[in-house]
């Protein structure tokens, strides 16, 4: 899982940024109504829940991960009679990580939101008061991301190793017993 989610965390974080420069690029809309400049708004509206909904997906990712494999740790150490630490280990993982990847999907709707609010297209005065706004917003939440992307490794990465940990003692009963391995 840690190779997975480091792609497709790095996927979803480059799609932010790549939303972000494009924003930056695609010139002053209510100055410069252009056609040109019309359609790299549109494209960069739509890379923009594009880039939102990757994240999403990879924060879903996550939280499925954890309830699934918290729940295999439980089942495991009950069947075969481990330390119920191990399984302890495993569930605080799952519950430290949960906020961050649910930020980390309330952040992108956030940066979404602003994005809407600074929308000229959407004919309501006074919505250029809120472009630096989505702008700030857009770079606090690209880097709130990245930084809840790298926490949300280190618990899969430690999980990772709860279940390495399980799996040994798995291991050495079912030896023990003569058992299959």
């Amino acid at each position: 899982m840690t190779r997975i989610f480091t792609t497709l965390a790095w996927f979803a974080v480059l799609f932010m940024a790549a939303t972000l420069v494009m924003g930056l690029l695609m010139g002053d809309l209510r100055h410069d109504p252009s056609p040109e400049t019309i359609s790299w708004a549109r494209v960069h509206r739509l890379c923009g829940v594009a880039a939102a909904l990757a994240v999403v997906f990879v924060n879903s990712i996550v939280v499925t991960y954890f309830i699934g494999t918290s729940r295999w740790c439980k089942e495991v150490v009950e069947t075969y009679r481990l330390d119920p630490t191990l399984a302890g280990r495993s569930t605080a993982l799952k519950r430290r990580a949960f906020p961050w990847a649910v930020i980390s999907m309330l952040t992108v709707v956030g940066v979404i939101s602003l994005g809407g609010a600074a929308d000229p297209a959407t004919g309501r005065p006074g919505t250029e008061d809120w472009v630096i706004i989505h702008f700030i917003g857009a770079l606090l939440g690209l880097t709130f991301v990245i930084w809840a992307s790298v926490v949300e490794w280190t618990y899969i990465h430690a999980n990772h190793q709860v279940i390495n940990d399980i799996l040994a003692e798995v291991k050495r009963i079912r030896s023990d017993m003569g058992l299959e391995v």
